[in-house]
C-alpha cells in the first residue's frame, strides 16, 4: 500500500526543494538588479550557496514538523494549504534570523519578501499540477491499488467508508469478505473467508485489509497464507483498534511490536532539546532585555501598596505529578490562605476580596505570571504547556475529569493553548474544566514548536486586548 503513496511524496518532496531552490536563485537575482548590482541567475556566491542549503534544510524540518508529506494523509486541502503556509512563514523566520547575522546589500527585504512570494506562488502551482496528473491517471485507473476488505464488523466497515470516499488517496475498494454479507457497507460482498483465493484472482488485488477480531486468529492465518499464495499484501487493523487515540505511536522491543494508546512528541529527546533550547534562549533574552527593568519596578509598586513578600511561592504540580514551587508576584494580602477552614482549596474568584488593588492589575495583565521564568530557568516549568494547577486542587478533580491526569505527561507551562482559547478563570463549571483539560491533551499530542510560537503570540494578544476571565 506503501508504494504508489511514496511515489507521490516523493514527487511532492522533490518538486517543493525545487520550487525552493528556484525561488531562491530567482529572487538573487533580482535582489542584485534591484540593488543595481552585476548579476548572473545561474552562478551564486558560495554564501549564497551555504544559505540556499540551510533554508532547504530548514524546509525539511518544517515538512516533519508539519507533517506535509505523509503516506497516509486524509487532511482536506484546506488544510494542507495551511500547513505550506506555516512552513513558508518557518521559511522567512529563518531568513531573518540568518540575515540578521549575516550583512549583504543585495540580501535586503526586497530579496525576502520576493524569496517568500515566489516559493508560495510556486509550491501551490506544483501542487495543482501534480494534483491534476494524478487525477488524470486516476481518471484513467492507472493509479488505483485494488483493496479488499476481509471482516464484516464495525472496524471493517469503517475501513470500506474510508477506502470509498479517499479516491485521492490512490485506492479503490473492491468489496469485502466475511462468513456472510451485512448491511450498511458502502462497498459490495464478494464471498466468504474459503473464497478469498479465487477472489483475490477474479479482482486482481493489490491489498488486503484484514479487520477480524482478536478472536479470529486462526483464520487471520488462512487470510495471510492466501495472500502470500498470490501477489497481494496483507495489513492487519489490530484488534485494539477502537482504544487508540488517533495519534498513537509504534515501536519494538526485543523483537516485540508495541502499541502506545496516545502519541508524545515530546517523549522524543531531540524535540526535548528543541523545545528546551527556545525555552532557555527566549527567557534568557527577556531577562536580558525587558525583566531587567521591569521586575523591580513591579516588586517596588508591590512594596509600596501593600505589607509582606514581594514573592509568592505555591506548591504545584509539575512533570510526572512532582511537587514544584510556582513563583508569581504576590497579588493578595498577606494573610489571606490557599484552603478554607473544611481543607477545601479557595479559588480566585471575580472581586475576590482577598486580591489587591494593585494585585487585580497584575492579575489582569498577567504580569503577575512572570516570576515562573524562573521555574523556566530551573527546568521545572516551559514557556508554553498545560497550567500547573496548585495541589490541593489536584487532589480534589484528578478523579472525577476523565483523562485529567494526561495533562502532567510533559512540563507545565506559563500559557498554554487552553489559556489562549479562553478556557481560564474559575473551574466551579466542570464542562469548562473538561474542555480546558481536552485542549491540554490536544496539545500534548499535537506538539511542534510553530505551535509554541502561535501560542506565545496569542498570549501576548490577549495580555494587550485584556482577559474578562483574568482576575
Amino acid at each position: 500500500m506503501h508504494s504508489q503513496r511514496e511515489i507521490r511524496r516523493y514527487l511532492e518532496n522533490g518538486g517543493d526543494l525545487l520550487a525552493l531552490v528556484v525561488s531562491f536563485l530567482l529572487s538573487a537575482f533580482l535582489a542584485k538588479r534591484h540593488a543595481g548590482l552585476a548579476a548572473v541567475l545561474l552562478q551564486p556566491g558560495l554564501r549564497e550557496v551555504l544559505l540556499l542549503l540551510f533554508l532547504a534544510l530548514a524546509w525539511n524540518l518544517g515538512v516533519r514538523l508539519f507533517g506535509l508529506y505523509d503516506l497516509f494523509r486524509v487532511t482536506s486541502p484546506l488544510a494542507e494549504l495551511a500547513g505550506m503556509g506555516k512552513n513558508v512563514l518557518l521559511q522567512l523566520f529563518a531568513l531573518i534570523a540568518i540575515l540578521f547575522v549575516y550583512k549583504a546589500q543585495h540580501l535586503s527585504r526586497f530579496f525576502v519578501l520576493s524569496y517568500c512570494l515566489l516559493l508560495l506562488a510556486l509550491l501551490l502551482l506544483r501542487r495543482l499540477a501534480l494534483n491534476l496528473l494524478f487525477n488524470w491517471r486516476q481518471k484513467n485507473d492507472r493509479h488505483f491499488s485494488q483493496v479488499v476488505v476481509v471482516g464484516n464488523g464495525e472496524v471493517a466497515r469503517r475501513l470500506c467508508a474510508t477506502f470509498a470516499a479517499g479516491a485521492r488517496l490512490g485506492f479503490k475498494v473492491r468489496g469485502f469478505v466475511a462468513e456472510r454479507a451485512m448491511e450498511g457497507f458502502d462497498c459490495p460482498y464478494l464471498g466468504t473467508l474459503q473464497q478469498l483465493p479465487e477472489v483475490l484472482e477474479r479482482e486482481a488485488v493489490d491489498n488486503v485489509v484484514i479487520a477480524l477480531p482478536n478472536a479470529d486468529l486462526d483464520r487471520t492465518g488462512e487470510v495471510i497464507a492466501a495472500c502470500e499464495n498470490t501477489l497481494a499484501r496483507a495489513w492487519i487493523v489490530p484488534g485494539c483498534f477502537e482504544f487508540l487515540n488517533p495519534r498513537f505511536g509504534i515501536s519494538h522491543f526485543a523483537g516485540f511490536p508495541l502499541l502506545s494508546m496516545r502519541a508524545n512528541p515530546l517523549d522524543e529527546w531531540r524535540w526535548q532539546f528543541l523545545k528546551r533550547a527556545f525555552d532557555l534562549v527566549f527567557t534568557v533574552l527577556l531577562f536580558a532585555t525587558v525583566f531587567v527593568w521591569l521586575w523591580p519596578l513591579l516588586a517596588l509598586l508591590i512594596k509600596l501598596t501593600s505589607p509582606g513578600p514581594v514573592f509568592f511561592k505555591q506548591e504545584r504540580w509539575g512533570i510526572k505529578n512532582r511537587p514544584i514551587l510556582c513563583w508569581k508576584f504576590r497579588s493578595m494580602v498577606r494573610e489571606s490562605r490557599d484552603v478554607d477552614e473544611n481543607g477545601r482549596y479557595q479559588q480566585a474568584t471575580r472581586d475576590d476580596p482577598r486580591v489587591t488593588r494593585l494585585g487585580r492589575f497584575l492579575r489582569r495583565s498577567n504580569l503577575d505570571e512572570l516570576p515562573q521564568f524562573i521555574n523556566v530557568l530551573r527546568g521545572e516549568m516551559s514557556l508554553v504547556g498545560p497550567r500547573p494547577h496548585p495541589t490541593p486542587m489536584n487532589l480534589e478533580i484528578k478523579d472525577s475529569i476523565q483523562h485529567y491526569q494526561l495533562r502532567h505527561q510533559v512540563k507545565p507551562g506559563i500559557t498554554g493553548l487552553a489559556q489562549v482559547n479562553g478556557f481560564r478563570g474559575e473551574t466551579k463549571d466542570p464542562d469548562l474544566l473538561r474542555r480546558r483539560v481536552e485542549a491540554d491533551i490536544w496539545y500534548i499530542e499535537n506538539w511542534s514548536l510553530f505551535l509554541d510560537v502561535k501560542i506565545i503570540g496569542l498570549t501576548i494578544w490577549c495580555m494587550l486586548r485584556g482577559d474578562p476571565l483574568a482576575y
